[in-house]
């Protein structure tokens, strides 16, 4: 094994991270996120911070308190969860509650920040890193909001985004760039668990000291590889279930696709039959309608010939040689 082999970052934040001796690799990861320097003086107990039969390959939670009194969520998120938005905002919500206690003053709610690593794909979206924060505009003015706010003894004019939750959402398997700036970096890290031997970005020196694989004992050894097997297995069994899915849903849309053709076509067939019945009936009509007509007049003419024979007292048996008409017609005139 390569003896730069580095510990995939979701272990890492699980086993090592919390130690307040690797601090420096998450304090990295905000600060670059943040574009500050951010220095974290707590981790926090979260109900996921414990490990059960399912955190073991589906997700990852870190609650850190930094100097300025902010807190700071880490979610490594590796499956696929539906209402995934709805939990995050769920989180920070009861991040927000916890740490407020029962008649303290508003202005003590705890500025929250949201980093969610995400190794599933959320939604459409071409890139890899969304930050989320809240504004107010004006309906016809346009402008955003200021407000005053106390800070110690004076007064201060902030926006709401200082005081809101911020979220962001690092879609990793939409990376695909070269690593030039910190933040590419880190989805490189984070993505393909690369870091560059001379890299100076904040996190990434102290991950590639920390987190070699070869710095493990054996037992550390044996749980990092039973991980990683699970997820191949986890990766596997999705893919499988992602295969058969499209493969059922192709056959369900060929057959639904074939009967909606049938249908079609016999709506089309019925109405190209109308169509066609009813211009081959106006043209049959028509001609019909003039060969009746010559008939009749042929007929009217003959009468008339008729007629006119029975004044000059000619035989009937003449008349129905020239007419073509029959005693009885001829009698009948």
């Amino acid at each position: 094994m390569d003896s730069n082999s580095i510990i995939r970052f979701d272990w890492a934040a699980k086993r090592i991270l919390r130690d307040k001796a690797n601090h420096a690799v998450l304090e990295g990861l905000v600060t670059v996120l943040l574009n500050e320097k951010i220095t974290i003086t707590e981790l926090l107990e979260s109900e996921s911070n414990q490990d059960t039969a399912s955190s073991k390959f589906n997700r990852v939670d870190i609650k850190a308190l930094n100097s300025r009194g902010e807190i700071i969520l880490i979610e490594i998120q590796l499956t696929r969860e539906w209402y995934y938005l709805q939990r995050v905002l769920y989180g920070v919500s009861k991040t927000i509650t916890e740490h407020i206690s029962l008649g303290a003053r508003y202005e003590d709610v705890k500025k929250i920040y949201s980093i969610n690593i995400l190794y599933f794909d959320l939604g459409k979206g071409s890139d890899y890193l969304y930050h989320g924060t809240t504004t107010f505009i004006g309906v016809h003015s346009k402008d955003e909001l200021q407000v005053r706010k106390r800070d110690k003894d004076a007064i201060k004019t902030c926006s709401p985004t200082d005081i809101f939750p911020e979220y962001f959402l690092i879609r990793v398997n939409e990376f695909n760039d070269i690593a030039k700036t910190p933040i590419e970096e880190w989805m490189d890290f984070l993505k393909n668990n690369r870091i560059k031997d001379d890299t100076l970005t904040p996190g990434l020196k102290e991950a590639k000291e920390q987190l070699r694989i070869l710095q493990m004992n054996d037992k550390e050894r044996r749980e990092y590889d039973d991980y990683l097997d699970a997820i191949r297995t986890q990766d596997s069994v999705l893919d499988t279930y992602r295969t058969e899915g499209l493969l059922e849903g192709r056959m369900i849309g060929i057959e639904e696709g074939r009967a909606e053709g049938r249908a079609e076509g016999r709506a089309e067939g019925i109405e190209e039959g109308r169509a066609e019945g009813r211009a081959e009936g106006r043209a049959e009509g028509r001609a019909e309608g003039i060969e009746e007509g010559r008939a009749e007049g042929e007929r009217n003419k003959a009468i008339s010939i008729a007629m006119e024979m029975r004044k000059l007292n000619v035989d009937i048996a003449i008349i129905k040689q020239v007419t073509g008409l029959s005693e009885e017609e001829i009698n009948s005139i």
